[in-house]
């Protein structure tokens, strides 16, 4: 079945084996807020670091029983970071979801190599997925917040992640389109020049399990009249169920219009590790966090 709203993918996690999320400095009120409703709905087992004294008062203010944790006491944001990469490694929890830690300190130790939680040479990437009225179906995009400028090698990757999220959708051959200014080929820009490739490593099948197609500028993309009136033909036009994004700022600009400005539901997870990671701003909802860690939980 192809999960085309927030409420269908948590009805299908639902239905999933549990999964234990461990939690990083799991001390703030919207973080602690949506874990609850997480392990509420069934969809997680919790496990928190943190100064437990800290984790408990919260959890009281919240008439929330911390009796539903396993709580793990640490005395440092570091020590909790470390504890909870520890976890990871030794196959004790499945996920892993950043609390109030800083996220530059969260990723530092996520990439420490002794804890081998990414591969030599790894990419990691941010996947959003939002929920918007305005479009008739779920959108899969990257990257609104790791890698700033990807080159064309980390586009590629990026591009299989976008595929398999998809795909852990139900979408089996998703439609992405390579975001750029333009549907033209121009030399001087380099969105152009790299959705130009991609697409064409797609058509030769060296990107496999999509309909790629690129340069592609966001109207086209996601709007059908848009695509007709430029005389645009593509199955991915105004059909998409992926964006690639050119660098972090289109991506990020994206993400927060959309949600601030459009009231769409978002999602987003860190893609490329060993496991999901869920790294949400400090600026997003308990909603927002909530299906992350649904997300999470479907690609784990």
């Amino acid at each position: 079945m192809e999960v085309r709203n927030f409420d269908q993918l948590l009805d299908v996690v639902k239905k999933q084996p549990e999964k234990r999320l461990v939690t990083v400095n799991g001390v703030d009120t919207n973080t602690l807020e949506a874990l609850d409703k997480a392990v509420e709905l069934g969809l997680v087992s919790a496990i928190l670091t943190g100064d437990k004294g800290r984790i408990k008062e919260t959890c009281s203010e919240l008439k929330i029983d911390f009796g539903n944790y396993e709580i793990i006491h640490t005395s440092s944001e570091r020590e909790a970071t470390e504890k909870a990469v520890e976890l990871i490694h030794d196959g004790n929890a499945d996920l892993i979801m950043k609390g109030l830690v800083s996220t530059d300190k969260f990723m530092k130790v996520l990439l420490k190599k002794e804890f081998g939680l990414v591969p030599a040479r790894g990419v990691l990437s941010h996947v959003a997925l939002m929920e918007n009225p305005n479009y008739h179906k779920l959108l899969v995009f990257s990257d609104a917040g790791v890698i700033p400028y990807p080159d064309l090698k980390q586009k590629i990757i990026m591009t299989e992640y976008l595929i398999k999220t998809a795909q852990a959708l139900g979408i089996e051959t998703p439609k992405i389109a390579v975001i750029a200014p333009t549907e033209q080929i121009i030399i001087s820009i380099q969105s152009c020049m790299d959705g130009a490739t991609i697409a064409k490593m797609s058509e030769h099948g060296q990107i496999e399990g999509a309909l790629v197609d690129g340069p592609m500028a966001l109207d086209v993309a996601i709007n059908r009249d848009s695509a007709a009136i430029k005389g645009f033909t593509s199955p991915v036009a105004g059909d998409a169920d992926c964006l690639l994004f050119p660098n972090i700022d289109a991506a990020n600009v994206f993400y927060k219009t959309n949600s601030k400005l459009c009231k769409a539901q978002m999602a987003g997870i860190i893609a490329g590790a060993k496991v999901p990671a869920i790294v949400s701003s400090r600026g997003d909802s308990e909603k927002t966090k909530l299906n992350s860690i649904a997300l999470a939980s479907l690609m784990s």
